[in-house]
């Protein structure tokens, strides 16, 4: 089924199970990928697809077709992801810092991460980086979404993504050099 059939099938509530399941397949796999990259860790990242799929489900009807689906479902899960963050640490009564060390003290144990001691250094490096500058180089470094893309994504220009990028890629080789 094409992305524009899928669309025309969920605002129009016919052919609903096939149209979402469709929909699905078609991005489970790569929107898993970007959240895991936010919240670290495989179940984590599990809950926070499903909330993701949920939400899109519930405002098909919302998306005005302004910008690719892909989009506005990533931004969704942009968004599910850091608040999924933000509840994980008022929960556990951490501060953003403290919740970060403990995602990467926990994916050193997570049997789901398969990477080498240089990935698991450069998710450290990446987890110093501000929020907007993590999320872009998340986007760019691992999923190679060109800056067009993530300007109608994130909604900034494409110079200051430019810049953000710059900036995090000189504190990811500053930090990995560090160690």
């Amino acid at each position: 089924m094409k992305e524009d059939e899928i669309i025309d099938h969920l605002q129009k509530g016919t052919k609903t199970n096939e149209a979402f399941q469709a929909l699905i397949s078609k991005h489970k796999v790569r929107l898993y990928w970007h959240i895991r990259t936010i919240v670290k860790l495989h179940e984590d990242a599990d809950d926070v697809l499903q909330d993701t799929f949920i939400k899109v489900f519930r405002n098909i009807k919302s998306f005005k077709g302004d910008s690719k689906l892909f989009s506005w479902m990533y931004r969704i899960a942009t968004n599910e992801s850091i608040t999924f963050l933000n509840k994980k640490a008022k929960k556990m009564k951490l501060s953003d810092q403290e919740l970060n060390d403990f995602l990467i003290d926990s994916l050193e144990s997570d049997v789901y991460f398969e990477g080498s001691e240089i990935q698991f250094q450069l998710q450290k490096a990446i987890d110093t980086l501000p929020q907007q500058q993590k999320t872009v180089f998340n986007m760019r470094y691992f999923e190679d979404i060109p800056y067009e893309e993530m300007s109608e994504i994130l909604g900034s220009s494409v110079g200051a993504l430019k810049s953000n990028y710059h900036h995090a890629r000189k504190k990811v080789e500053k930090f990995l050099k560090k160690d």
